[in-house]
């Protein structure tokens, strides 16, 4: 696996990937400040040739890799994205966590990180 990108130009380091929850707090943690909505947004297209190389992997049935692969490349990005965001609201973790997809025109996705940034400390 490689390793992940650095932070985006001009944000603080990012919010550290465990203290991410999908959950309403943070095992350990009492949460001391709520600093709200941040996001992570990327929007990506297939190439022609991997939307062919996928239909030839229809054929034979299973997983779609290339799909599989795109999709969990743009969840990461956008992931990574929101934990920029979060740090540069000044937050150290991220509650209530969640993914969300569009399609904005054929062949174009949207996919969105989002959760609520907090400021947390230990119990």
């Amino acid at each position: 696996m490689t390793p992940p990108p650095p932070p985006q130009i001009g944000y603080p380091a990012r919010v550290n990937a465990a203290m991410v929850t999908t959950a309403l707090e943070l095992p350990g943690f009492r949460i001391v400040g709520n600093l709200g909505v941040v996001r992570g947004i990327v929007v990506r297209s297939r190439s022609v040739f991997g939307t062919i190389g996928a239909s030839l992997q229809t054929i034979v049935g299973g997983d779609i890799t290339m799909f599989t692969q795109l999709c969990e490349n743009t969840r990461q990005d956008a992931f990574l994205r929101m934990l920029d965001h979060a740090a540069a609201e000044g937050a150290n973790a991220i509650i209530s966590m969640r993914y969300d997809a569009n399609e904005l025109m054929q062949g174009v996705t949207e996919v969105l990180a989002y959760g609520t940034a907090v400021v947390v400390e230990p119990l």
